[in-house]
């Protein structure tokens, strides 16, 4: 099984900057998609970006290209979501997901509120 464990949310303001950190129990980075989502409240939640633990391809949705960037540490077991020019419609609780490419398994953290006041 794996274990995904976010931290680094909070309160930021407008045009500030956050790094989330996605801890993760397993080593198989080459047959792993991380990913990171977000829900904000009361709506459905989103893909936000994605990096491919093979070919470390990234990938971002429309909505955050430009501002956040998806990046890995394989010797600390962790993903990282450096989100810059933070806007209130960033505002929500951001989700780790890790797909293993070889089981087929999703697995998911608890996530980690971010907050962009104006």
């Amino acid at each position: 099984q794996v274990q995904l464990v976010e931290s680094g949310g909070g309160l930021v303001q407008s045009g500030g900057s956050l790094r989330l950190s996605c801890r993760v129990s397993r080593k198989d980075w080459a047959y792993a998609i991380m990913k990171w989502y977000r829900q904000p409240p009361g709506k459905q939640r989103e893909w936000v970006a994605s990096l491919e633990g093979d070919t470390e391809v990234t990938d971002y949705a429309d909505s955050v290209k430009g501002r956040f960037t998806i990046s890995g540490d394989n010797a600390a077991n962790t993903v990282y979501l450096d989100m810059n020019a933070l806007k209130p419609e960033d505002t929500a609780r951001y989700f780790c997901n890790y797909y293993s490419t070889l089981t087929s398994n999703n697995y998911w953290g608890q996530g980690t509120q971010v907050t962009v006041s104006s």
